[in-house]
């Protein structure tokens, strides 16, 4: 991921080697990473079980807020691809029973967002 890139809030594809190394410890017994995106300190997880939100606070990112998000509890979500002047994609989900989107994020052109929304879908319609 560009550095330019992940200062104007664009997420890019993380290595599931590193998400294992450092996110390990909050998978339950027989879950496993599917895949991730990191934002500059933030990172979101697809786990075959929820979605993990990381986000890291704080100048230092000492403080660390995980959010967990039940594959049931995804009502809908939508994706927005890139276009020729707009470079990023976006992702959007909500949670039941919510208006608006609980989760929104934005990605650089290095994230296949079909691939992202291929992994929701299974997760979330099947």
């Amino acid at each position: 991921m560009g550095f330019f890139s992940a200062l104007v809030g664009n997420a890019g594809v993380a290595q599931a080697s590193e998400l294992n190394t450092e996110y390990g410890i909050l998978l339950a017994d027989g879950e496993a990473i599917e895949i991730g995106f990191k934002l500059v300190r933030d990172v979101f997880i697809f786990t075959n079980k929820r979605l993990i939100l990381v986000d890291k606070q704080g100048l230092t990112g000492k403080k660390i807020d995980y959010l967990s998000i039940a594959y049931k509890s995804i009502s809908r979500f939508g994706i927005e691809t890139a276009g020729h002047l707009d470079l990023d994609a976006e992702l959007k989900i909500w949670v039941s029973g919510e208006v608006q989107p609980s989760v929104m994020r934005k990605f650089n052109k290095q994230v296949n967002i079909y691939d992202l929304q291929k992994v929701l879908a299974q997760h979330v319609l099947g």
